[in-house]
């Protein structure tokens, strides 16, 4: 197993997803600022928050980099950008449903809107999240 290439993997997706996520609504999708929104979790100054949530954002991307890894070692998909698109495609369902009650505990929840155009969204950009992850690990490993 090829951890570290994984958590690479992870980090390379998470830039990509990172990336859409600011091109969102300009496709017609809902504005989603995971940087922004992980760091206000934390502190109220928000050009702070945005940075402090920017690497606690991508120190996620590298851990589910390992989590992905770790679902194609117990034969869960085959690693690579078909495996990675399906789990993220799971991985997506489950942020999507989750994402109202993350708001509910955050102490400065942001506006946002949670519609359809929002749930189609972070299912896509986790797809994507999976897809790029998952080929990355091809080409590094």
């Amino acid at each position: 197993m090829h951890v570290l290439a994984a958590m690479l993997a992870g980090v390379v997706g998470t830039a990509v997803m990172t990336v859409l996520m600011g091109a969102g609504p300009a496709m017609g999708l809902a504005k989603m600022d995971m940087p922004r929104l992980l760091g206000t979790m934390l502190i109220t100054n928000d050009p702070a928050a945005r940075r402090i949530g920017t690497v606690v954002h991508f120190a996620m991307g590298a851990l589910l980099g390992a989590g992905y890894l770790l679902l194609w070692s117990w034969g869960l998909a085959s690693a690579g950008w078909i495996g990675g698109s399906i789990i993220g495609f799971v991985h997506g369902l489950v942020a999507a449903a989750t994402m109202p009650l993350m708001l509910r505990m955050h102490p400065r929840p942001p506006k946002l809107t949670l519609n359809a155009a929002a749930f189609v969204g972070i299912v896509l950009g986790h797809v994507v999240f999976g897809f790029v992850l998952g080929l990355t690990y091809l080409v590094v490993t």
